[in-house]
């Protein structure tokens, strides 16, 4: 009986590890709302650091968050630093910036485990208003679709961009 309980064990891990195995080299997700306002003055929110991190739920999540601007802090070569019991550490850099079109940004993980992606926001005029989509793409390395086989990070990682799409709505729109 123990053995037949051991070998059913045995064989249920092993299908997991070879499903994680098997998943996508690679993952994305992304989530959109629509702000009543025109995206000149979506964009600086989310192009310049210290602004989108009055909105932004990774930094919000984590009260002893400690975070350090580089000198440039809007635009193509901005950049911060982040130290954080829930948040870990890492870095994110502005790459590209397309004022009232795109922003995009290496987001560079060191803790609690390391991930380099990329996210960008796309801002589309819809008449008096702005769809802004965040989208974060990166390589998925099987420790990533081991954790994933367990618990979706669409929905973990979706429902933050979700909230933090809310909050840069009421931020927008009070300022306008």
């Amino acid at each position: 009986m123990f053995s037949t309980v051991l070998s059913v064990l045995a064989v249920g891990v092993a299908t997991v590890l070879i499903y994680a195995a098997f998943k996508p080299k690679s993952f994305s997700l992304s989530r959109s709302t629509v702000i009543a306002g025109p995206a000149d003055r979506v964009f600086p929110l989310i192009n310049d650091l210290q602004g989108f991190n009055r909105w932004n739920p990774f930094a919000k999540q984590d009260p002893q968050l400690k975070m350090q601007y580089e000198s440039v802090t809007s635009g193509k070569g901005a950049a911060y630093t982040w130290v954080g019991k829930k948040a870990g550490a890492g870095r994110m850099e502005i790459t590209d910036s397309i004022p009232a079109q795109r922003v995009t940004m290496k987001l560079d993980f060191s803790k609690p485990m390391e991930a380099h992606n990329t996210v960008n926001f796309t801002l589309e005029p819809q008449g008096a208003n702005t769809r802004v989509t965040w989208a974060m793409t990166g390589p998925a390395n099987y420790a990533h679709n081991l954790m994933t086989t367990f618990f979706s990070m669409d929905k973990m990682v979706g429902g933050q961009f979700e909230a933090g799409l809310g909050s840069l709505k009421a931020l927008a729109e009070n300022a306008l």
